[in-house]
């Protein structure tokens, strides 16, 4: 490991059976850049050299924070740009990119480095993508927590602290998606009716409501209803209410003493041998062998 006194910068070790992991940390660091400050503070090595001038392409993946001051950022997907203090910038292996402050505010940023099967996939199935580096998700004293919490774990260097890491790792890069997901949907009023819906379809999940039911009993048309729960929730109603349905036969079948043909009744299916179908596509055993399983 090589720490630079700028600030803090550390280059990780990783060992083949971390690679195993599915994802591993390379470098993570902070650096507080004063107005008419240098911009990069620390020495990188060669794979690392960066020139805001020239910009560089990494062979990995970044996250880079910025909580505190403004600055520019552009890439080979995004033309250049102004960003603020909030701001987390993704940036892509094989991407070239440039970002700096703005002299006249400097900034303070964290970053931490990461590869792995585990991200590839997650770009692969576009949660995060080169033509949307950036990600307005505010400032949040528990993601510099968790910055830091990769820094102390990676200054001591104890046996699994890689996995410990990259699993941090995984929570910024879920914070991120949540909180932008959640950002971006400023309707509240269609937030209040999509919430009201859940509720009512959880606990009425035994008398099964159509979708156009639980519209008409939220007050709203069907067409705006399913349009925007699936907008929200990522599912649609009539897919959501078959989760709970799931659910609530999971539940009945570990701690009720109803017997498959009870169950199958309860939850409205027309006979037993639809529901086991049904819990044998979404488990992948029938509800017999959950219960013994569960015992």
């Amino acid at each position: 490991m090589k720490e630079s006194s700028a600030d803090q910068l550390k280059y990780l070790s990783i060992n083949s059976q971390d690679e195993d992991w599915g994802i591993v940390v390379t470098t993570v660091g902070y650096q507080f850049i004063p107005p008419e400050g240098q911009y990069p503070q620390s020495a990188h090595p060669e794979s690392y050299n960066f020139k805001p001038q020239t910009g560089r392409i990494l062979n990995e993946y970044q996250l880079v924070y910025i909580i505190k001051g403004n600055g520019y950022f552009s890439s080979q997907s995004v033309r250049k740009q102004r960003i603020s203090a909030g701001t987390m910038i993704l940036l892509f292996p094989g991407e070239w990119h440039s970002y700096y402050p703005d002299k006249q505010t400097g900034w303070d940023e964290y970053w931490v480095g990461f590869r792995g099967v585990h991200i590839d996939k997650r770009v692969e199935n576009r949660f995060f993508t080169k033509e949307e580096p950036l990600h307005s998700i505010g400032i949040s004293a528990t993601i510099v927590g968790l910055y830091q919490d990769i820094l102390r774990f990676a200054s001591q260097e104890k046996a699994g602290y890689q996995p410990m890491i990259s699993s941090i790792v995984l929570h910024i890069l879920g914070s991120v998606y949540y909180k932008e997901r959640n950002n971006s949907f400023t309707d509240s009023y269609a937030v209040e009716k999509i919430n009201e819906a859940r509720i009512l379809m959880k606990n009425m999940v035994e008398k099964s409501p159509s979708p156009e039911q639980v519209a008409a009993e939220i007050g709203v048309g069907y067409s705006w209803f399913r349009r925007m729960f699936k907008e929200y929730t990522g599912t649609s109603p009539a897919q959501y209410q078959l989760q709970q349905k799931l659910l609530r036969a999971k539940e009945l079948l570990t701690t009720s003493g109803k017997s498959i043909s009870e169950i199958a009744f309860v939850l409205n299916f027309e006979n037993p041998g639809q529901f086991s179908t049904f819990f044998r596509k979404k488990e992948g055993v029938t509800p017999s062998e959950f219960r013994e399983r569960a015992h």
